[in-house]
């Protein structure tokens, strides 16, 4: 699986943090290695001077390709398929993969890959912390924060990271599943498919099609943790030499599962109740999709049971994730900036049982916000609306609930802050990426968080950057 990259000529598109890590480690085991980027920005020329003396030449800005001569191209998970850079790449011929494909054909250990709309970085975290506790060295990466192609660095160490444990848990995105060619993972985990980045794929059919790439090279005596809802979908699990399936469901006991929730137990057609989600910092059906892959992963190497529960148990979920932030006169205020599809604004409702204000709204991704009226019309008293997307989701949502619009996310917390009463939740869950008004979801969760927190403390908001 190995790949031979000494003395080649690769082009490394895009100079992300994938991107990067890609660049240093195809330096480091012998190729000549161009980085290419489009942009052309301050921040970029000094990454571009720090890889230069690591021995990767840079070319920023569109159109500083030149004619394209390379063996290999390693594409990374944002630059955008359309590119006219890719595309000239691609029309010369050069065979292109995924940095998650180039870190596979390095990687000395099982791999997990976990894939799916949503839950995967909170899933990724719970597996590795529930291997790592039965005494198996682990590493998570991916698209959680840390690149795949950093752990087969060695740099000044003798031995790559990759090289000292014994399983890398990766978060895996349909983006990075577009380019592989021989990525296997031991085990794959199926969180869900539901609408998302309808704005990079024509079609959901398309979508699920780049997540159902997580199969493609498991044998039989592979793993797919594929949720119930969406397993019959997949019509590589259906092959002669398909891996070994655990199905699992948050909607209680069906047909095939192995393992579901019921009440707030996890069960299990073997061992009967497995954890009761009361004794995690875990809340909704969406986490009890995330314990059950993250069981089913520790079953696959043999961890004990009471192991992976007690490590469950202890995990907190990372933040901006349905965050609780505060309590105002009997008003909760919770951040669920993370939720940037429809289908996360859905579940994040499902997790309250108290009227919502929700506040909602960013960059389009394409959705029919519309499939969300039923769940609003139960379960929130108020939309807030803000961003580039607010006009279009007044449209689709006035029919359920009431909405009103806001220009900045301090009005709209203000605005919820006037219209919630004691009891109820004020809701960030914005059901849109952040980029028209934010640099991040993680800044427009922190300036929420910020916003709220001066609220509670009686002082006047100080005019932020929105």
């Amino acid at each position: 699986m190995s790949l031979d990259v000494q003395k080649k000529t690769v082009l490394v598109l895009g100079l992300g943090r994938s991107g990067v890590a890609a660049a240093r480690l195809l330096a480091e085991r012998g190729a000549r290695v161009i980085g290419v980027d489009n942009a052309d920005n301050e921040a970029l020329q000094t990454l571009a001077k720090t890889l230069q003396a690591q021995g990767v030449e840079t070319r920023l800005g569109t159109g500083q390709l030149g004619r394209v001569t390379a063996d290999l191209a390693v594409l990374s998970p944002g630059f955008p398929p359309e590119n006219t850079l890719l595309r000239a790449v691609e029309s010369a011929g050069v065979p292109v993969i995924s940095e998650l494909e180039l870190g596979f054909r390095f990687c000395p250990c099982p791999v997990v890959a976990i894939t799916g709309t949503n839950g995967k970085t909170t899933t990724t975290e719970l597996c590795a912390a529930a291997l790592q506790a039965g005494g198996i060295a682990t590493a998570a990466a991916g698209n959680i924060g840390r690149a795949f192609c950093d752990l087969l660095r060695r740099g000044d160490a003798k031995n790559a990271e990759a090289e000292r444990i014994d399983v890398a848990v990766l978060e895996v995105s349909s983006f990075q599943l577009e380019r592989i060619e021989r990525f296997r993972p031991r085990v794959s985990v199926m969180l869900n498919v539901t609408p998302d980045h309808l704005d990079r794929y024509s079609s959901m059919r398309d979508y699920a099609a780049a997540k159902e790439r997580v199969f493609m090279n498991q044998q039989s005596d592979d793993l797919a943790v594929v949720n119930a809802d969406c397993a019959n979908d997949f019509t590589s699990l259906r092959r002669a030499d398909a891996p070994r399936q655990i199905v699992f469901s948050a909607r209680g006991r069906r047909e095939g599962c192995a393992m579901w929730l019921e009440g707030t137990k996890l069960c299990s057609a073997q061992a009967g109740e497995l954890l009761d989600m009361a004794a995690t910092h875990l809340r909704g059906p969406h986490n009890a999709e995330n314990i059950m892959s993250a069981l089913a992963v520790g079953e696959a190497f043999k961890m004990p049971l009471e192991v992976a529960n007690q490590a469950i148990a202890t995990y907190r979920p990372l933040p901006h994730r349905c965050e609780f932030v505060t309590e105002i006169d009997g008003v909760s205020y919770v951040n669920d900036s993370k939720a940037t599809n429809t289908d996360a604004v859905e579940k994040a409702l499902a997790g309250f049982d108290r009227p919502v204000v929700l506040i909602a709204g960013g960059k389009d991704k394409g959705f029919d916000f519309a499939t969300l009226n039923e769940t609003l019309r139960r379960k929130v008293k108020l939309a807030v609306l803000i961003g580039e997307t607010r006009e279009k989701l007044m449209a689709s949502w006035s029919p359920s609930v009431r909405c009103v619009k806001a220009d900045t996310l301090e009005a709209a917390v203000r605005s919820a802050r006037q219209n919630a009463q004691r009891g109820d939740v004020v809701l960030l869950s914005p059901a849109c990426s952040s980029f028209d008004m934010f640099k991040s979801y993680e800044d427009r969760g922190k300036q929420f968080k910020q916003i709220v927190r001066t609220l509670a403390s009686g002082q006047e908001i100080s005019r932020a950057k929105h």
